[in-house]
């Protein structure tokens, strides 16, 4: 072998090398990004949990409210804080489990909320409604982060899917991340009835 060819070796072994670095940094980095759309998507879900004993004092208030609704509020509330989820295994049957419980405690506060509308004194009360209004602004604030999740996520797994990234995913130990899906059932439309 002659040292021309030593040198053409050379050169292409440095640039495979430095072209496997570079992939593997800006894996790396999308993975970071990943895991810090999570920690976003975790605190609008922490803010609203934080809300949730607020709105439960505020409406215990009320004797005569359904105590069986409060109930059911404060434990689909200890359900989706006692599901922790490694932001380095956010694989799509964690998130799902994830989702499950969050969407459980969403289905709480809704019947909450519904059980209010018999209470005219309770609606007017101004702590009531900025706490009903600050839920409110969270649960816009969760369908943000999901979406912005959402499509860190897409990035990701685009890119270790595709060639040269899977090459340098699959040496790495780099694997798919799991997506906020939609509701079961949320793709049928209601049926009205008067």
């Amino acid at each position: 072998m002659g040292s021309y060819t030593k040198y053409v070796v050379g050169v292409l072994a440095l640039i495979l090398v430095l072209w496997s670095f570079r992939s593997y940094n800006r894996l790396v980095s999308k993975d970071e990004a990943v895991e810090g759309a999570w920690a976003q998507v975790e605190n609008v879900y922490q803010r609203r949990a934080d809300l949730i004993p607020n709105l439960v004092n505020t409406v215990k208030g009320y004797a005569d409210f359904e105590k069986e609704t409060l109930t059911g509020v404060i434990e689909a509330r200890s359900k989706a804080t006692a599901i922790n989820i490694d932001p380095t295994n956010l694989s799509p049957a964690a998130i799902g489990q994830f989702q499950q419980a969050q969407e459980g405690l969403s289905s709480a506060l809704s019947r909450l909320l519904v059980t209010v509308e018999r209470y005219p004194d309770l609606k007017a009360n101004q702590n009531f409604l900025e706490l009903q209004s600050q839920l409110e602004g969270t649960e816009n604030r969760i369908a943000v982060e999901r979406k912005r999740f959402n499509e860190i996520v897409q990035d990701f797994n685009s890119s270790i899917r595709r060639i040269p990234g899977s090459i340098v995913a699959s040496i790495a130990g780099l694997e798919r991340k799991g997506y906020f899906e939609a509701t079961e059932g949320a793709d049928e439309v209601p049926e009205v009835k008067f």
